[in-house]
């Protein structure tokens, strides 16, 4: 099977592009794609926990930890803790992050409208019932049930 006739290849060389054109926007708003998802994400009314925002975007904590400490540094993100369960943390937006939010919608929604004046709604349709059945797919952890590697097989040295 050729690389370009897998189902894995086309996704990462597709999302690949996406990502290299957001980061190339978000670059010129001193923000990265990753914050500009982050920002996203927040609830600009009630704050967001901490621990709600990996999970949306997939990633793992470690990843946003330093991802928010980087909003923080910017002035993007004030954390306070949540006044029911004084343990947890919510994150809300400052001002300077409110706007780079705004900027960030814009950008998502820019790529959105573009992709659907090229694309029509029948095939985004299909697009979208693929992925979720592949997501699907990959989430019920049971695509590699009973699969067994294969030995290789090496030939004699002469």
């Amino acid at each position: 099977m050729k690389p370009e006739e897998t189902v894995d290849y086309n996704i990462k060389v597709a999302w690949h592009a996406i990502s290299r054109m957001y980061n190339t926007q978000a670059a010129q708003n001193d923000i990265t794609t990753s914050i500009g998802f982050v920002l996203l994400n927040v609830d600009q009314e009630r704050g967001t926990p901490a621990t709600k925002i990996a999970p949306l975007l997939g990633l793992e904590t470690r990843s946003l930890t330093r991802i928010l400490r980087s909003m923080e540094e910017k002035g993007l993100i004030y954390k306070q803790a949540d006044a029911v369960d004084k343990r947890s943390v919510r994150i809300f937006l400052t001002p300077l992050g409110l706007e780079k939010k705004e900027i960030s919608r814009q950008t998502v929604r820019h790529f959105n409208l573009k992709m659907r004046e090229k694309i029509s709604q029948s095939q985004l349709d299909v697009f979208f019932k693929v992925s979720a059945q592949i997501t699907g797919m990959i989430e019920g952890k049971g695509l590699f049930e009973g699969f067994e590697l294969k030995p290789l097989r090496h030939e004699a040295s002469a």
